[in-house]
């Protein structure tokens, strides 16, 4: 009982705060000099906006989950004095089974590829 009346507790206040976020992040109108990149006083020359390579995209995601895995991966190293060697090697040798797996299906993909 306890637990349904925080859950209504949660989902009252959040839909509290998103409706005060819709009503107070209302914007008016817009003006042309409001919606332009500033640039030192003078009209822009050309678009505020550049062109995002998708390809640097990939690669900084790419470089996040391969961090975070490594993060992971170190309590697996720093628990093995602790752990069973049969216990430490089925997890360890699973979860670099994983991240083997994931590293040639982006291979295979062509995520790798650092010359397209």
């Amino acid at each position: 009982m306890l637990f349904m009346a925080y859950s209504t507790i949660a989902l009252l206040l959040g839909a509290i705060l998103l409706l005060a976020s819709m009503v107070l992040g209302r914007k008016e109108g817009l003006d042309r000099e409001k919606a332009s990149p500033f640039e030192c006083g003078f009209d822009p020359v050309g678009s505020g906006r550049v062109a995002f390579s998708v390809r640097f995209f990939l690669v900084a995601i790419i470089f996040l989950v391969f961090d975070v895995e490594i993060s992971l991966l170190l309590p697996v190293v720093i628990g093995l004095p602790a752990s069973l060697m049969g216990t430490w090697a089925i997890l360890g040798g699973g979860f670099l089974l994983v991240l083997l797996v994931g590293t040639l299906h982006e291979w295979r993909e062509g995520s790798l590829d650092w010359k397209g």
